[in-house]
């Protein structure tokens, strides 16, 4: 399995798990929901998150990963196709970390 479908399977698991969290009813905590401009800049100012990682998922939505080394805060977006970005789950403890799953490749012989 090469580095590229491993990507590629994350963040499919990213977008369903997005997906999931914007399909709950509004009375379970639903994702809040605003102006990605606004969005971004909160992120980057009071959290000092910056873009890791981004996917296209279903319904062109955008699936985005936030995080900061220097605070270790994460945040997982998804932007609708009308320009709206909503929050979909936020943390803290965030590592960058980028396994060799070379060993893989094994599998799929």
């Amino acid at each position: 399995m090469t580095k590229t479908n491993i990507l590629n399977a994350f963040f499919a698991t990213l977008t369903a798990l997005a997906l999931t969290l914007l399909a709950l009813p509004a009375a379970a905590a639903g994702p809040s929901c605003g102006v990605r401009d606004a969005i971004l800049d909160r992120l980057a100012s009071q959290f000092g998150e910056t873009r890791r990682g981004v996917g296209l998922g279903t319904q062109n939505r955008v699936v985005e990963v936030f995080a900061s080394e220097a605070t270790g805060t994460w945040t997982i977006t998804v932007t609708l196709p009308d320009g709206r970005m909503c929050l979909v789950a936020s943390g803290q403890n965030w590592e960058d970390q980028m396994d060799d799953l070379a060993y893989l490749s094994d599998i799929e012989a």
